[in-house]
């Protein structure tokens, strides 16, 4: 076994009850009982709601008796047990360890982070909403949230100052009394960070994390120039002999070709006739040269 896990000599802790709102406040005086660490809760149907605690061996053993205790007042205790020292194959089965791991990796702040909560839990969907909608408009609360656990049990869940929490939630009974049957309540002046965590909250209140975008300046930087090599001249080709002789000769041999095309090409054209040329005719003498 590793001796370096801080979990290998702990215990488990688990109180179970039927109501939603009890075991939420069960396990907020456990944590402030001792030195526990809410691993989260477990619903198998029918309003059945069990808080895992886990912590030193004494620790798990004060909370669990506080949270009997207080279930006890409430009339809806189901079961108790403190397991020291649970087999690593528990925790690899049961959603123990994995919670626990989850929460420890996902912590965060939260927008409603040391506010009051208020839990007011109807059986029927009617009675709830109605509930709820009468906490909003009679106190300066936000319903973060509803939770459902089965056996038509549901539960609002509104945060706000103490005074605030409290006044809504007392108008809320007297609403769900009057459209159906209210179960329980539970108001938490401060909701410890491990609770916290644990409370549902409505997807319109969970805050994405975005990228931060920094704008960055880019400087352009003028790199230079690169001097390019002087091109060298190009020297003059030498003929060789054979090309400086033979070089006349061709240039000899075109031009009497050329004489020779001329010739034939005057050859076979057709002579133009002659222009027959009209000559005057000649002037009659005067009149007064004839006489004389």
């Amino acid at each position: 076994m590793n001796r370096q896990d801080p979990y290998v000599d702990s215990a488990l802790g688990l109180v179970s009850t039927q109501s939603f709102p009890a075991i939420v406040g069960t396990a907020d005086m456990m944590l402030k009982s001792s030195g526990v660490t809410l691993v989260g809760y477990e619903m198998i149907g029918g309003g059945y709601c069990t808080a895992v605690v886990r912590g030193g061996i004494s620790d798990v053993r004060l909370a669990v008796e506080v949270g009997a205790d207080l279930v006890e007042q409430f009339g809806m205790k189901v079961s108790t047990i403190v397991i020291p020292r649970p087999m690593p194959n528990l925790d690899a089965v049961l959603p123990i360890g994995s919670k626990l791991a989850a929460m420890i990796g996902n912590q965060g702040t939260s927008q409603f982070r040391n506010m009051a909560v208020g839990l007011l839990e109807t059986r029927g969907f009617p009675a709830m909403v109605a509930a709820a909608d009468a906490m909003l408009k009679s106190a300066d609360v936000t319903l973060t949230a509803y939770h459902t656990i089965g056996d038509g049990l549901c539960t609002a869940i509104v945060r706000g100052t103490v005074a605030n929490v409290a006044m809504a939630v007392d108008v809320g009974m007297q609403e769900a009394e009057r459209v159906g049957e209210l179960h329980s309540v539970m108001v938490i002046p401060r909701a410890l960070d491990d609770l916290d965590q644990t409370l549902p909250i409505a997807s319109c209140w969970v805050e994405e994390l975005k990228p931060l975008q920094i704008p960055i300046t880019v400087k352009e930087v003028e790199k230079p120039l690169v001097a390019l090599p002087e091109l060298a001249k190009p020297e003059p080709l030498e003929l060789p002999a054979q090309v400086e002789k033979a070089l006349p000769e061709a240039q000899a041999a075109e031009f009497e070709l050329a004489i020779e095309e001329k010739e034939a090409l005057e050859l076979t054209q057709p002579e133009a006739p002659l222009e027959k040329l009209e000559l005057p005719e000649p002037e009659s003498p005067p009149e007064n040269q004839e006489e004389s």
